[in-house]
């Protein structure tokens, strides 16, 4: 019986709980990085051309930086199911319990990992193409255009009702840029929900 217990409830069980624990926390958190890097690198570049519109284009930032919460959240919760051993020495956690932490802290690390990668490159061109059509940037510009892009007026042009700076088709790919980061950060999302599901999953090796 004693080695029946043994072999659910071995001392090396708390391992692979606390790797579940690191997993969540640093896949997460790099996915996080890795999202805010690609899209913060583009929204400079793109400042500079267009000023005005690097408060509307901060939002690839905002959403590779909830990411990282999604790996708090969890490494938080698997730190706190994790028990210490009783008073004669004898671990309570089994084996069985850290294997399903272990599965929750990669399930919710690589999804943000996947998703803070998704974000960025969606965010990096996304954002650099919205700011190229704000500033009405062309492939041969001419004297106003080689001047300074962000000197461009946002007026119409002559009697028509065509914008030089073509906020309509900015409008239409700010959108565009917007649907793939949400769908991008649903991957993280749906991480959390199956790693919130399988770290309940638990056996105890006795009472305290």
């Amino acid at each position: 019986m004693a080695e029946a217990v043994y072999n659910q409830c071995p001392s090396w069980a708390l391992s692979v709980g606390y790797m579940g624990v690191v997993s969540a926390a640093i896949l997460s958190n790099w996915g996080s990085a890795w999202g805010t890097w690609k899209s913060g690198v583009s929204l400079v570049n793109t400042g500079i051309r267009h000023p005005g519109s690097v408060m509307k284009n901060v939002i690839p930032i905002v959403m590779a930086g909830v990411i990282g919460i999604y790996g708090l959240i969890i490494s938080v919760i698997l730190a706190e199911s994790i028990p210490r051993p009783n008073d004669q020495r004898q671990n309570l956690y089994s084996i069985y319990t850290g294997m399903a932490h272990l599965a929750a802290g990669l399930c919710c690390g690589l999804s943000g990992l996947a998703a803070g990668g998704c974000i960025g490159i969606v965010g990096e061109y996304g954002v650099r193409c919205v700011g190229y059509r704000a500033s009405n940037i062309t492939l041969f510009p001419g004297k106003i255009e080689s001047a300074g892009y962000a000197t461009i007026p946002d007026q119409t042009h002559g009697g028509d009702n065509e914008d030089l700076s073509g906020s309509d088709d900015q409008n239409k790919l700010f959108v565009g840029m917007l649907i793939m980061l949400i769908f991008s950060e649903a991957l993280a999302l749906y991480g959390l929900i199956v790693a919130l599901i399988v770290s309940q999953h638990s056996y105890s090796c006795g009472g305290e």
